[in-house]
């Protein structure tokens, strides 16, 4: 279904060299300025996971919170936080994980997620994967169900889906 998502490309803009040389960062702020192309993509990534049962999204720090919270509205689906640990003012549940230059943490409320819930997970780029199998295992942990991950573009040649496993995983753009 990529060819669909197709004239939502023109909206994101390459950087080379950031944050570090031979990097070609992915900005989506063009996309986010634009109310139809925005709206085309909150409705993209709805659609593809129409038919599955979701009772809450997670969104990860900090542009999944943007396309997370608009993703659970029009699913009628509560929305949760994922964060950078330490952001979270009650008690939680903490997860690292590596990067490419070391290793983070994630963290999510003790109580945002009940046992047997159906969690779709959203975030903007799948690259590495650390970051959304870090946010599936913090889902599980809570008892809850990963229905899938949607992310709006993906970075092929980094290998990330890899990391997620057998777990339904849908993007709306591709980058090799």
């Amino acid at each position: 279904m990529e060819a669909d998502y197709e004239p939502l490309r023109s909206l994101i803009r390459d950087i080379a060299d950031y944050p570090t040389p031979g990097v070609t960062f992915r900005d989506i702020t063009p996309l986010l300025g634009d109310a139809t192309a925005f709206a085309a993509s909150v409705h993209g990534l709805v659609g593809e996971f129409s038919g599955i049962e979701v009772d809450r999204v997670v969104g990860v720090e900090s542009r999944g919170f943007i396309f997370g919270a608009a993703v659970a509205v029009a699913m009628n689906a509560s929305f949760v936080p994922v964060r950078k640990a330490g952001k979270l003012p009650w008690a939680v549940v903490r997860e690292e994980y590596e990067l490419e230059y070391g290793t983070d943490k994630l963290e999510i409320h003790r109580d945002a997620i009940h046992p047997g819930e159906r969690i779709l997970v959203i975030d903007d780029v799948l690259a590495t994967g650390g970051t959304a199998a870090a946010t599936a295992v913090l889902v599980e942990t809570l008892g809850g169900e990963i229905a899938g991950l949607g992310f709006l573009l993906e970075l092929d040649d980094l290998g990330g889906r890899a990391k997620l496993g057998d777990r339904t995983v849908r993007s709306l753009l591709h980058y090799g």
